[in-house]
C-alpha cells in the first residue's frame, strides 16, 4: 500500500516523469522528463537533447495557463506491483538566478548526464498543492 510518505519517497526516486500542461487552446500537453523533488515543488530543466528551440511548448502553455501536474508510474507484467503518484499544482519558470541554480543543483546531484551538460535552458518550477496516488498492492 503506498501512503503519503511512500509517495513523497516514489516521487523522488522515479527516473522519469510525465510533465502534462494545457495548451492556450485548452488541449493537454504531456511529455516525458526527467526532475527532482525538493520539498513541495518539483523541478525540470530544458535539457541539452537535440531540441529546435529552447523555448519549448510546456513553457508557453504554463505561460497561458499555469495549472500542471507530473505523473510518475511503475509497470511490471505482475500486476500487483503496478502504482502511480500525480501531484498536481501551479507551474512557473525558476523565480530567480539563485532559485534556477539551486533546481540546476538539485538535477545534476540527480542524474549522471546533467554532470557533463547542466541544462542550459529554463528551469520549471511545480508548486504541489494535491498529491494522489494509487498502488495494486493497497
Amino acid at each position: 500500500m503506498v501512503e503519503e510518505r511512500a509517495a513523497h519517497q516514489l516521487v523522488a526516486d522515479a527516473r522519469v516523469g510525465r510533465l502534462a500542461t494545457v495548451t492556450p487552446q485548452g488541449h493537454a500537453h504531456v511529455v516525458p522528463c526527467c526532475f527532482a523533488l525538493d520539498g513541495e515543488c518539483v523541478y525540470s530543466a530544458v535539457d541539452a537533447k537535440p531540441k529546435s528551440t529552447l523555448s519549448l511548448a510546456r513553457l508557453a502553455n504554463l505561460g497561458a495557463n499555469p495549472r500542471a501536474a507530473l505523473l510518475v508510474d511503475h509497470y511490471e507484467e505482475d500486476w500487483d506491483e503496478l502504482w502511480w503518484v500525480r501531484v498536481d499544482g501551479t507551474g512557473r519558470t525558476a523565480r530567480s538566478a539563485a532559485e534556477r541554480h539551486h533546481a540546476l543543483e538539485l538535477l545534476v546531484a540527480k542524474y549522471e548526464r546533467y554532470r557533463g551538460t547542466p541544462p542550459p535552458g529554463p528551469v520549471i518550477a511545480l508548486d504541489i498543492d494535491r498529491w494522489s496516488w494509487w498502488s495494486a498492492a493497497t
